[in-house]
């Protein structure tokens, strides 16, 4: 009898747990203090398909808190930071890939290209005024591309770099994240629907200013690593 009661009690705990509805990892706006300097203070929200990377020139802003090789890995992030006016930012921005043929799941019956989505704005504090979004305005370009023929997708053992799964895999360019960098040929940026990404686990999480969009390379399925850099200027 003690025993059906203990397991019973077992079973009651963690029906609760399941049933509380905590988000899974992932799945949450995770908020973090950069650890900047500068005269005001800003709130940078953004949430990606699947990790991204933000600097302030070469300085790290915040990194996704989920790591580029997990799966699904869908999260909002949330970083409060100072600088001065202009903002020079640079983001780095990834679709998660098994390897080099660009795909996931790779070998199961959902065997596919994986496809990506960026957004982000950033929020004045001392006037609670947004002052930048992803547009189509931002200069990116895409570093890793694969796989070059969508064919690679239905290859049923597919290889990077053989047949269909070829793709590219460009370094990142040197002294990019500077001020001074000449980007002009960066015009890779492409605005896409919501029902193009399907935004999801931590997207709603967030008050999306209107003019916030969703940005990527031309090619949501093939596009893999993204580059951009925009300056956010005093408004």
């Amino acid at each position: 009898m003690k025993k059906n009661i203990i397991v019973a009690l077992l079973v009651a705990v963690v029906l609760s747990a399941c049933s509380s509805g905590a988000p899974s990892a992932g799945e949450d706006l995770n908020e973090t203090t950069a650890s900047t300097s500068g005269g005001t203070e800003f709130v940078m929200e953004a949430w990606a398909d699947n990790w991204f990377a933000a600097y302030l020139g070469d300085t790290l802003v915040v990194e996704d808190s989920v790591s580029i090789t997990t799966e699904r890995s869908f999260n909002a992030e949330k970083v409060t930071f100072s600088a001065d006016y202009p903002l020079e930012m640079n983001f780095i921005l990834k679709d998660y890939k098994e390897n080099d043929t660009g795909l996931e799941y790779i070998g199961a019956n959902n065997q596919q290209m994986g496809d990506g989505g960026f957004i982000m704005q950033l929020t004045d504090t001392a006037t609670n005024e947004v002052v930048g979004v992803t547009n189509g305005d931002w200069a990116c370009t895409v570093i890793h591309t694969a796989p070059l023929d969508k064919s690679c997708e239905s290859a049923s053992d597919p290889v990077a770099g053989e047949g269909a799964c070829g793709f590219e895999d460009l370094p990142e360019p040197d002294g990019w994240k500077s001020a001074d960098f000449d980007s002009s040929s960066w015009t890779a940026t492409t605005v896409h629907a919501a029902s193009d990404v399907d935004p999801k686990m931590g997207y709603d999480e967030v008050d999306w200013n209107a003019n916030a969009e969703l940005i990527w390379g031309p090619d949501l399925e093939t596009n893999n690593t993204v580059l951009c850099k925009v300056t956010f200027t005093a408004p």
